[in-house]
């Protein structure tokens, strides 16, 4: 079982991904966790990629898809993976299916979460995670209880790519390259829309009845 999720960042893919993860026993592969990965960890490709990301720009597609392909490999995707952050633009999509055919896969589901960009831009902009651990949190919904990390006392800081003018960028990016997969994939008659204002669990169910319903894969 592969499934796709489409939406602007911050529209709460992460969180219904996870969600999936546990239910389906699937594994969440985002590409932006591993290209945060790579820079944190100085590789080659986090090298090359960290001026692109902390200008909310999209990474050159040769980098992302190395990643991609290295992750996917590892047998815990065996059972099916939840791409998260790819493709986000037309020619990605022709890479992924390529990547998919190699492995005998190919996507099942697609799922577009669909949320305005003033919300999206609240939420971004109220992201912080704590600079030891990594633990994140909200400023608006879930704040740290005091001004440190609630789990390890860790500075909280906001990452570049959540600052306003950087979040607005992406937004820009997102609308440019990425919404044309929306019209793609509805075309190919897989793709469910899914209004992503609300309690993430509210929008679990929704989704999961859909895909009860119509037997995904």
């Amino acid at each position: 079982m592969n499934f796709l999720l489409l939406g602007a960042p911050g529209s709460g893919k992460g969180s219904q991904a996870e969600l999936l993860e546990k239910e389906y026993g699937i594994v969440q592969v985002s590409t932006g966790d591993l290209l945060r990965d790579a820079v944190s960890n100085n590789t080659d490709i986090g090298i090359k990629a960290k001026d692109n990301m902390e200008r909310g720009e999209l990474v050159r597609d040769e980098l992302v898809l190395k990643l991609l392909s290295e992750r996917i490999k590892k047998h815990d995707c065996d059972s099916g993976v939840i791409f998260d952050g790819f493709p986000r633009n037309i020619e990605q999509t022709k890479l992924l299916e390529n990547l998919l055919k190699e492995r005998g896969k190919k996507l099942n589901l697609v799922v577009n979460i669909d949320v305005p960009f003033d919300i999206i831009i609240s939420r971004l902009s109220s992201r912080r995670v704590c600079r030891g651990c990594g633990k994140g949190y909200n400023m608006i919904s879930n704040p740290p209880k005091g001004e440190n990390c609630d789990s390890c006392g860790g500075e909280i800081i906001i990452r570049d790519d959540d600052k306003e003018d950087v979040v607005r960028n992406r937004l820009d990016v997102y609308d440019k390259n990425t919404k044309p997969l929306i019209a793609h994939y509805s075309q190919k008659g897989i793709m469910i829309n899914m209004n992503g204002v609300g309690k993430i669990a509210d929008i679990y169910e929704e989704l999961t009845k859909y895909i009860k319903e119509k037997k995904v894969p």
